[in-house]
């Protein structure tokens, strides 16, 4: 039976039990955070906990004190045994009277779960876009946010269409990334993702790989993306916190080889893992 923490104790999770009047249940009032373990060691623990205390600044939620968290999570894995994992981090406002706007003097519920990676992740995924649009103005578009809708239905439609991952455009029609990962495409040599003002989540994964291409000199950019540079690209991955990077081998209709900057980025995340 799995163990989790919610609010300072470590349980099963059977025993656990969330408040029907928490506004993270009711209203999405909360922020989460995925990250993954190897060797039962969280991996760049310590930026997931930044931009959590960052999308706390912007919510006016009460971030929980980093050390705890930490040692929380340290406590979540060891109470499972579990040494390569993915783990949930959720906060929430906590309890609150009826209505949108939150009471001034809040509780907020944090709960940290931990999960047995699957057997085998991909090596490879398929994407295409789809009709769902981020919203760049919206500061949501930064956040890791309980407000999933919006990448729910994007990947349900991709999934019709018989892909892995939705790829989708903001307001202005430019690429935004992916329901749940960063997209990164090889253009005249040049490994281009879109900036956070497009409207995406700035990935943690996102942000190594952009630093491990500065460091070993593969020449990289942030700029704006169109539809037209999905043609364009000669190859392209997604990255998020669980899957790394990942080549994509099917972009829209168009086959895509993983190529040599795709694996070299791979091996290069693969080795920048600290593991105790």
């Amino acid at each position: 039976m799995s163990r989790i923490y919610l609010n300072g104790q470590v349980m099963d999770a059977s025993e656990a039990r969330i408040d029907s009047a928490d506004r993270g249940l009711l209203l999405a009032d909360g922020l989460f955070e995925t990250l993954r373990a190897y060797g039962g060691k969280a991996f760049c623990l310590e930026a997931h906990l930044a931009r959590l205390a960052a999308g706390c600044g912007i919510l006016g939620l009460a971030a929980p004190p980093a050390a705890e968290t930490a040692d929380a999570l340290r406590a979540v894995l060891a109470a499972n045994d579990l040494a390569e994992a993915s783990i949930r981090i959720t906060l929430t406002r906590g309890v609150g009277p009826r209505g949108l706007l939150p009471p001034a003097d809040t509780k907020p519920t944090l709960m940290i779960a931990a999960f047995p990676l699957p057997p085998s992740l991909p090596h490879a995924m398929s994407a295409c876009l789809v009709g769902i649009r981020r919203n760049e103005h919206s500061p949501l578009s930064q956040l890791k946010s309980l407000a999933y809708l919006d990448n729910i239905l994007a990947l349900r439609e991709a999934d019709a269409a018989g892909c892995d991952e939705a790829i989708l455009l903001n307001t202005a029609g430019r690429i935004a990334g992916g329901s749940r990962s960063n997209l990164f495409l090889l253009l005249d040599g040049i490994l281009t993702t879109p900036p956070p003002s497009e409207g995406l989540l700035p990935g943690i994964a996102r942000q190594t790989v952009l630093a491990l291409a500065a460091k070993h000199g593969i020449p990289a950019r942030e700029a704006t993306l169109t539809p037209a540079d999905l043609e364009k690209s000669s190859e392209a991955f997604l990255t998020n916190s669980l899957v790394e990077v990942l080549p994509v081998t099917r972009l829209q209709d168009r086959a895509l080889p993983a190529g040599p900057v795709s694996a070299n980025l791979a091996q290069l995340y693969r080795e920048s893992i600290t593991r105790p």
